[in-house]
């Protein structure tokens, strides 16, 4: 229950700092996010003359609801429920700070990189939080969480990579390569701090050394990971020893270590960090 409750509280933080981000850096440096809420932003450019009202309603928050639409019903047919609301909850806050908030004109750093950075930090930590929370922020993370279930060996990188591609290249036409070019910086800078924070994200691998026999069943009955054991003779003392090997995210990195200096203080352990893993790996968010 206690889990349950943090991932919610994560979710609408992160939620709140990911728009935020936007909402007072980004948009009124005249910047574009990338990904789906780009493209949100691209369309309010583009019908701007429809808007009655264009100085004090920004569509951002709308179109980017209306564009996750096909994406969050993709993610019901193939995602657990809890994840879905907590996507929901993102999407909707979104919707309340990109387009209800009374939209500012002027930048809260006097410069344009400072903006860039400022904004990608609070916006990265803030995507990071809603991954961290079993849930996302919407737009092509949801396809990352799909496919992540579905075709682990699927990059979502390159699709991201693709539609930022159209999406800047769209925008530098719309407004400007200049601000097309920030826009990438702040792109790049925001995924950095998202991955920092995200680290569920990142494969590892453990090799553990240890003269203790329970370890191996400790690791699987508390990590509910597969362990792999051989058997293993020290060279110099020539004493029997187990080698153990694991695979799993570095999300669990501190329960493992844990569970070793609960068990066996002593052992002997090599950690190897971004592993491509294939086969029955389960990917934990």
């Amino acid at each position: 229950m206690k889990d349950e409750v943090m991932k919610y509280i994560k979710v609408i933080a992160g939620s709140f700092l990911f728009s935020l981000g936007i909402y007072l850096f980004v948009t009124p440096s005249g910047l574009n996010s990338g990904g789906v809420v780009g493209v949100a932003q691209i369309l309010n450019l583009v019908l701007r003359p429809l808007n009655p009202n264009p100085e004090n309603l920004d569509l951002t928050g709308f179109m980017n609801l209306l564009l996750n639409v096909p994406l969050y019903i993709l993610a019901l047919r193939s995602i657990s429920k809890s994840f879905c609301i907590r996507t929901l909850i993102s999407i909707l806050i979104q919707m309340v700070t990109l387009s209800l908030l009374p939209p500012i004109h002027e930048a809260v750093m006097p410069d344009m990189l400072s903006n860039c950075a400022f904004g990608a930090l609070m916006s990265g930590v803030g995507v990071g939080l809603c991954l961290q929370s079993s849930s996302c922020a919407g737009g092509i993370d949801i396809l990352g969480v799909y496919f992540s279930k579905t075709k682990p060996d699927f990059s979502v990188g390159k699709l991201s990579i693709l539609l930022n591609i159209f999406v800047f290249v769209i925008f530098a036409y719309i407004v400007d390569v200049q601000s097309a070019l920030y826009s990438i910086i702040f792109v790049a800078l925001m995924y950095t701090v998202a991955d920092r924070v995200h680290y569920q994200n990142i494969n590892i691998s453990a090799m553990i050394f240890t003269k203790n026999p329970d370890l191996k069943m400790e690791i699987l009955q508390r990590l509910h990971r597969g362990v792999t054991r051989w058997d293993g003779t020290g060279v110099y003392t020539g004493e029997h020893e187990d080698i153990l090997v694991v695979a799993l995210n570095k999300y669990e990195i501190r329960r493992l270590e844990k569970i070793i200096h609960e068990i066996d203080p002593k052992a002997f352990v090599i950690l190897n960090e971004g592993q491509k893993i294939h086969g029955g790996f389960e990917k934990r968010l």
